[in-house]
């Protein structure tokens, strides 16, 4: 399946190389990184060699390639390196260059226990961490001292069981779950307002501090606003397509339970809008620049971390602005006018306006600038998803005492 893993800087160097068949050179990277200098921005996920085939991902300013000796589904290879990536930040915090290097020894014993002769044998934290335990100073002086390694010498339990995402023997003196609703909008907006594309990226992800071997299920009220499902492997497939129910054992810890999109336009809102003027006439050495940024359809909340970046045209040579909250800053070279906000006063609407410095004999007609707006919005699942109903079965639990809300959108908790 997979013969090598090769982890790259933002450089172009090899830093650390991982082989679980045969050794492969260093120089079938070549083909991948002369492609990140062909177009460092849409770098192709799965590049064909001669005699090989490489997937890529980027993470973090570091990119991730795995080596195949023959043709396989893309998909499965880009999933395992997110899912490394995803466990180097649960053990490390951070997935960059310096802290894989700080953590060679834990990264190869990782890396052997995650792929076994080039196929994933465990990919879940909880499991990995029964097996390996993170890194730390204590540990690691003690390692150093007594010779020990990170490694357990025993098999962890969830491997010899029939649900190998969940270490068996689990205690807790609170059994509490928690569930985030995450959703993520991404639209474009033409200058009249309409929307020409718009989806929404929608992630559950949990956190379960559950005892013994607890059995959810997890209903929704809507649960046709999924256009596109991915799953946990510890969900019940056939019952989601029967009943649209998540039935589900739950690792331990923190998983993402599913990932989803919704496509369609007509019930992705829009919850910001933005107002600007840009005017920039021939012959004229200045321009005048007026932006505003208000809510539209919140449902009460406070749009926060709210920060704009415009893509300024190219006769633009600088600016002289004046904000009423937040800061801004402006790259001559890049041509981009970063500005950020902050939390949105409904009371007072941000606004930044001001003049621009032009060169001489530019196009007018390439002067509408590109606008991109990121923002925030806490306790509110913009596509409306619902959820029904949460039960639990396994022994010695008791009813739930209810739901609460609290912090991210649509999380709640359950405390038992």
């Amino acid at each position: 399946m997979i013969h090598s893993l090769f982890i790259i800087n933002s450089s172009g160097d090899v830093f650390l190389e991982k082989h679980w068949r045969s050794v492969i050179s260093r120089s079938v990277c070549d083909y991948y990184l002369e492609a990140q200098r062909a177009n460092p921005n849409d770098i192709p996920p799965v590049i064909a060699t001669p005699h090989h085939y490489l997937l890529s991902i980027q993470r973090g300013g570091v990119s991730f390639v795995a080596v195949c000796m023959e043709e396989i589904p893309p998909l499965f290879v880009i999933e395992f390196l997110h899912r490394v990536v995803d466990i180097f930040q649960d053990y490390f915090s951070d997935c960059t260059e310096s802290i894989i290097k700080e953590n060679y020894v834990v990264v190869y014993e990782l890396l052997d226990e995650m792929l076994d002769n080039g196929y994933p044998l465990a990919t879940e934290s909880n499991i990995l961490k029964e097996l390996i335990k993170p890194p730390n100073i204590l540990r690691t002086i003690a390692n150093t001292v007594t010779g020990k390694s990170n490694v357990s010498g025993t098999l962890p339990t969830g491997q010899l069981s029939n649900v190998p995402w969940r270490r068996t023997g689990v205690k807790y003196t609170n059994n509490e779950a928690y569930f985030d609703v995450v959703e993520e909008v991404d639209a474009i907006i033409d200058k009249s307002g309409s929307i020409v594309f718009a989806e929404i990226q929608g992630y559950i992800d949990c956190c379960i501090k559950l005892s013994g071997m607890p059995d959810l299920t997890l209903s929704f009220i809507n649960p046709r606003l999924f256009d596109d499902v991915s799953f946990h492997p510890c969900v019940r497939f056939k019952r989601w397509e029967a009943e649209r129910i998540l039935s589900f054992i739950p690792p331990d810890g923190n998983f993402r339970l599913l990932s989803y999109q919704i496509t369609a336009q007509s019930i992705v809102p829009i919850p910001i809008y933005v107002r600007n003027n840009l005017i920039i006439r021939s012959g004229e050495q200045q321009g005048r620049l007026d932006i505003t940024v208000g809510p539209k359809q919140t449902l009460g909340r406070t749009i926060e971390a709210v920060k704009i970046d415009v893509l300024m045209p190219k006769c633009v040579l600088n600016c002289i602005l004046t904000v009423n909250q937040g800061k801004y800053n402006f790259d001559p070279v890049s041509k981009i006018l970063s500005w950020d906000i902050g939390r949105i006063d409904v009371a007072k609407l941000p606004n930044i306006r001001g003049t621009v410095s032009l060169t001489s004999g530019f196009n007018t007609g390439d002067v509408n600038p590109t606008i991109n707006v990121h923002f925030t919005i806490n306790q509110l699942a913009l596509s409306g998803l619902k959820v029904n109903r949460l039960d639990m079965y396994g022994e010695k639990y008791k009813p739930f005492k209810g739901v609460k809300y609290i912090t991210k959108a649509g999380r709640f908790q359950i405390r038992m």
